[in-house]
């Protein structure tokens, strides 16, 4: 029991050091903006074909911060500090006085009433920006996510080392087991043989 307790806790630490350095590979790629608390950013949306309109999401239960079409702010946290510019199928959307809980995935998704089918074609925009808000006092770099991303991996090659050692040994202690157990029942055998030859030999005097 202990052993499988073990294998199982380092079994979820090298899963969350996986995702914690794919995680920091997203941060360090393209589409990434690095903004201090109180500043601003601007996700531009654009869309070639003529559409009804316009959703800015964020995350990934893709929560509804603002629908272009009837310009009405969705989430209470976001009111008074989203500012646009531009037309419908190209918008500049403005976000101010960025906060921590502002850190997050951004995208556009254009939605078409098509008569046709009597339903709504969505197309989303491949301008998603990952927004990373950190706090002057207290800033989170690049820098920092790449040497965290090497401890992590550095973590995870020796957890999974820990893990393939604890397998080997688990299964050498049952070969071991099995192989006890052959010859118990080998010997169990012949000693009852034994007991039977004796008996016989007694019967034949």
């Amino acid at each position: 029991m202990i052993i499988t307790l073990s294998m199982s806790s380092v079994w979820h630490i090298a899963n969350f050091c996986l995702f914690f350095t794919a995680l920091c590979g997203a941060v360090r790629s393209s589409g990434v903006e690095w903004r201090n608390v109180g500043e601003h950013v601007t996700i531009q949306c654009k869309c070639q074909s003529e559409q009804d309109s316009l959703f800015l999401k964020k995350g990934l239960k893709e929560e509804i911060l603002y629908i272009i079409s009837n310009r009405s702010t969705k989430s209470t946290e976001f009111k008074h500090r989203l500012q646009l510019n531009g037309s419908l199928n190209n918008t500049d959307i403005l976000i101010t006085n960025l906060t921590l809980n502002d850190t997050g995935l951004y995208w556009c998704e254009y939605k078409r009433f098509d008569k046709g089918t009597t339903t709504y074609k969505s197309t989303i925009d491949s301008g998603s920006v990952l927004l990373v808000v950190t706090d002057k006092n207290h800033q989170y770099t690049k820098q920092q996510c790449a040497q965290n991303n090497t401890l992590v991996l550095t973590f995870t090659v020796v957890s999974s080392a820990v893990l393939l050692v604890i397998i080997c040994v688990l299964f050498i202690y049952i070969i071991y087991k099995t192989k006890i157990l052959a010859n118990f029942k080998k010997m169990e055998h012949v000693a009852t043989s034994d007991v039977y030859e004796d008996m016989r030999a007694t019967v034949r005097h």
